[in-house]
């Protein structure tokens, strides 16, 4: 098992002229630990589950990728996760691809069908119902994959959406992973199994992600896919680990990684991310003796 490291805590000790500096030593720590993963969130406004109001720091997911993909140079990059009402997805499409140029090949396509109201009722951004935005979800998906294929570059005729070329040059180094995000068993474990590289789950118990991943395995079957293609990712918390708890953390995950989860995935929630994960860096080796 692989440790991973999302930071969504954007309030940095020191201000906001200290943001940029820690967020490189966040670079250089992650890469010092081992950790495969680094991910930001993908929001306008702070969220309330992680515990700060909507007011708290927030900055642009992609335009800080692409200041780690300058900090980095081994660690895989993405959000976890964009919302698929955040941004025209031929226009994701090539963001994802810049930042997969700008690191060497290191760009994941972390995305979700979104759910945060407030925030698109803030900026004015439409925010459609839940089956509309599955819709465009699944659009989406069927774009950047046409957009990343170098020999299509045709249009795309959808529901909603209406590309009258799907060009994209450069192509990406390596085409980007496509990490879909929700364990919703009618339609999102559907679009993993269809669409998606990984599926990230939330570590409720080991039981509640078995059950998830059997729906997966069936979804997989129904497409005439291979299920163990697809990375299994868990985001952790309730109780969330850190440096002092380290080692129960690394005993919870044992049962995750008999469910074959190749990622856990944790979140500093301090003003000191980079110290925070100097701690956690011996998880690394523990995680990876669990199998």
């Amino acid at each position: 098992m692989e440790l991973g490291l999302h930071i969504p805590i954007f309030d940095i000790d020191g201000g906001t002229t200290a943001i940029a500096g820690e967020l490189a030593r966040v670079g250089t720590a992650a890469e010092e630990a081992g950790a495969s993963w680094l991910s930001f969130m993908d929001h306008y406004f702070q969220i309330e589950p992680i515990g700060l109001p909507a007011e708290a720091a927030m900055l642009e997911g992609y335009t800080t990728l692409g200041y780690l993909a300058a900090h980095t140079s081994r660690i895989d990059l993405g959000l976890l996760v964009t919302g698929v009402t955040y941004r025209h997805p031929g226009l994701l499409a090539k963001i994802v691809t810049t930042l997969d140029v700008l690191s060497g090949g290191r760009a994941v396509l972390g995305i979700g069908a979104a759910w945060y109201e407030r925030e698109h009722q803030g900026l004015g951004v439409p925010f459609p119902p839940l089956a509309e935005r599955f819709e465009l979800l699944e659009e989406s998906l069927r774009i950047c994959g046409q957009m990343w294929d170098p020999d299509n570059n045709g249009p795309f005729q959808g529901k909603h959406y209406q590309l009258a070329e799907t060009l994209c040059s450069p192509q990406p180094i390596s085409r980007p992973k496509i990490l879909i995000g929700g364990g919703g068993e009618r339609k999102t474990l559907r679009l993993v199994a269809r669409y998606g590289d990984a599926c990230n789950l939330f570590a409720s118990s080991p039981e509640e992600v078995s059950h998830k991943l059997d729906v997966l395995r069936r979804h997989c079957d129904d497409a005439g896919r291979n299920y163990d293609e697809i990375r299994k990712t868990i985001t952790v918390g309730d109780p969330r680990p850190g440096p002092e708890t380290r080692d129960e953390f690394v005993r919870r995950m044992a049962g995750y990684a008999e469910l074959g989860v190749h990622t856990a995935i944790v979140t500093p929630t301090t003003g000191s991310p980079a110290a925070w994960i100097d701690g956690m860096a011996p998880a690394v080796a523990q995680l990876a003796e669990l199998g």
